[in-house]
């Protein structure tokens, strides 16, 4: 479960931020501040008690020290939070992400929007998680599969993408493709908070394996390895919005393509 501290100076604006995470079931704790000079206060009587915390959502402009100022000090510490801005202004969305922001999201705050940057912040507290005491990610799963009588465990690390096959569905590896029995749909939401997208009712991809998104006439493709997969238009807004924030761009970009249906 993730440790978050939301800091904001406007009380109102506070407690909705506070209410919506409290809401997100990934998140075990919620803590907050009214100014970024408290919460700087916060986090180091947390780090000195051994307390961990996994994410900042705070404000930009706020009196005396500002969402951005805070978010430079954090450089001082051995393990500093993830940071999401929670701001009214979208002028700084270039200088946030230059700063290492986790997410940008503007008010009035959305919940599926904030559920999308808990996701980011519940995959990234993931990858710097300690390992266990055999070297391996806590947090990875290993997959029974059954072949020719042997059970293999694979790594949904290894993972690349996964396609449906009727009732199974088939997980893509750089050594081969294992059959499971288990709807796509269900893998989906399992694997989710792992940095699974879907890109198509018939598709599903791990981001971490994706090295190119490419668009042509109006229709996404992603490069996993030596493959090209299509994307459906009806996963098209999706996928950008997950993958784009790696160039370093604002959230709404206006010219993602439209939700129209189809899903070829």
């Amino acid at each position: 479960m993730l440790h978050v501290l939301a800091v904001d100076d406007e009380r109102p604006a506070l407690e909705e931020l506070t209410y919506l995470l409290r809401r997100d079931p990934r998140i075990g704790q919620v803590s907050c501040a009214g100014d970024a000079s408290s919460a700087l206060r916060d986090l180091s009587r947390m780090l000195v008690e051994g307390e961990r915390l996994d994410a900042v959502f705070l404000d930009i402009r706020m009196p005396g020290l500002d969402g951005l100022d805070f978010t430079r000090l954090l450089t001082g510490f051995a393990a500093p939070p993830h940071v999401v801005f929670v701001t009214a202004h979208d002028d700084c969305a270039v200088t946030a992400y230059e700063l290492g922001a986790l997410d940008y999201l503007l008010k009035p705050v959305r919940p599926e929007r904030l559920a999308e940057s808990v996701r980011r912040v519940a995959v990234a507290a993931r990858r710097t998680a300690p390992p266990d005491e055999d070297g391996r990610d806590p947090e990875d799963e290993m997959i029974p599969v059954e072949l020719g009588g042997r059970t293999r465990l694979v790594s949904r690390r290894s993972v690349t993408h996964v396609e449906a096959q009727g009732d199974y569905v088939r997980l893509h590896t750089a050594d081969g493709g294992y059959l499971v029995r288990m709807p796509l749909s269900a893998l989906t939401k399992r694997w989710e908070d792992a940095g699974f997208i879907r890109i198509h009712r018939s598709t599903l991809v791990a981001s971490a394996h994706v090295t190119e998104l490419r668009f042509d006439g109006g229709r996404a493709a992603v490069q996993i390895g030596d493959e090209l997969l299509q994307v459906s238009r009806r996963h098209t807004r999706e996928v950008r919005d997950r993958l784009v924030r790696k160039f370093h761009r604002p959230c709404g970009d206006d010219d993602a393509a439209e939700d129209d249906g189809d899903d070829r």
